[in-house]
């Protein structure tokens, strides 16, 4: 085996190096191992790709799937995995996965020959509108949300672990002295019950934390998220982050039941990051629904394309981030487009259903709506 994979099983393998560690940044390594580890694997069956500049036609209003589709498209793991099929020998359910189909558009994508300018996404947007009628007709999608239906649904048919109904409401957890112990806690319970490569790349693990202001008890929940969705009132990703961490005041009425005092009081609730993906996607929240109608935001929002520093948000610091990829919306809520911009080796490269080379400082626009980290 080469030395790279060899390395890497090694570290993972020892005692203070698992997937349900308690330590925060031992647990951004541990992915980040596991990527290098999917790369090594790769190598016993050699992938050879093409440019990936191809673009993907237009088959009706689906410039939403296009568009998040060359962003997933240009994420290289999940890209090597699709193509070397590899969920095939991962999954545990014997069912054909049937939208890996989405696995054909990738090959239409990055085939080595490029004969193609176009690649034709009908045969696995049938599938997907199959499996989610919801997204059914001609009419304007969100692609933010077909972004989050797509990668569910494509984690629970390549899932690694049987399916297990939810039922219920889950039992309480005992009382543990440090926090780390609790959301490892919590986060080794998922992985009993969702494990496949879209949990490995796109999901992180957010803190809840009440402060009671009765009593000052402190209680902590903690969820898994697969993308980040942050208000845009401000002009900087970074200062979008921080209105999405500010502490925020809940009166009685609002706030859940306090544990020691068992009753409502006034509390404060923080949200941070307890576990860092290595992939993390930021939707910035351009639409906001009212009761008769829905909204967008043109706000010039300013990110950083390389060293987004994720770590005064959580454990540990620095946690740095590069963008490889944005899907951009422009026009209003009822005429609306969606495009794509993604890194590869050659560059930045603008999808439009062609694709199209452009410089670094025409990616900053007001258009930008998800972010790919």
């Amino acid at each position: 085996e080469g030395s790279c994979g060899a390395l890497c099983r090694t570290l993972v393998s020892q005692n203070g190096l698992q997937r349900d560690t308690a330590d925060i940044s031992q647990s951004v390594l541990y992915t980040s191992l596991m990527g290098l580890l999917l790369v090594a694997d790769n190598e016993k069956e050699p992938l050879t790709v093409g440019s990936g500049r191809v673009g993907l036609r237009n088959i009706g209003n689906t410039c939403f799937l296009n568009a998040v589709v060359q962003c997933l498209s240009h994420t290289c793991v999940l890209r090597n995995y699709c193509l070397l099929k590899s969920y095939k020998h991962e999954k545990f359910s014997k069912e054909e996965a049937k939208l890996m189909d989405f696995s054909q558009v990738l090959s239409g994508l990055w085939d080595v020959r490029e004969g193609d300018t176009v690649v034709n996404p009908r045969q696995f947007y049938s599938v997907f509108k199959a499996v989610v009628p919801y997204f059914s007709g001609y009419s304007q999608q969100d692609a933010q949300e077909f972004l989050r239906f797509l990668l569910d649904k494509l984690h629970t048919e390549i899932n690694r672990r049987p399916y297990v109904k939810r039922t219920g409401k889950e039992p309480q957890q005992q009382y543990v002295r440090f926090i780390s112990e609790e959301a490892n806690a919590m986060w080794k319970k998922h992985l009993e019950r969702d494990d496949s490569i879209i949990v490995d790349l796109f999901s992180g693990q957010l803190r809840s934390s009440l402060h009671c202001s009765v009593c000052s008890h402190y209680s902590n929940t903690f969820d898994v998220f697969c993308d980040l969705s942050l208000p845009i009132p401000k002009v900087t990703l970074q200062e979008c982050l921080d209105l999405f961490s500010q502490e925020e005041k809940l009166d009685k009425e609002n706030s859940p039941m306090c544990e020691r005092c068992s009753r409502r009081t006034e509390c404060t609730k923080r949200l941070s990051i307890q576990r860092f993906p290595q992939v993390i996607v930021i939707d910035l929240n351009r639409f906001t629904t009212s009761r008769w109608s829905i909204s967008k935001s043109t706000v010039y929002v300013s990110f950083p394309l390389k060293n987004l520093d994720l770590g005064p948000y959580g454990p540990v610091d620095p946690v740095l981030y590069d963008l490889y990829a944005i899907c951009n919306h422009a026009g209003t809520v009822n005429m609306g487009h969606y495009t794509a911009c993604c890194l590869d080796q050659s560059g930045w490269c603008f999808y439009n259903d062609s694709a199209t080379s452009i410089t670094e400082n025409q990616l900053q626009t007001n258009q930008a709506y998800v972010l790919f980290y």
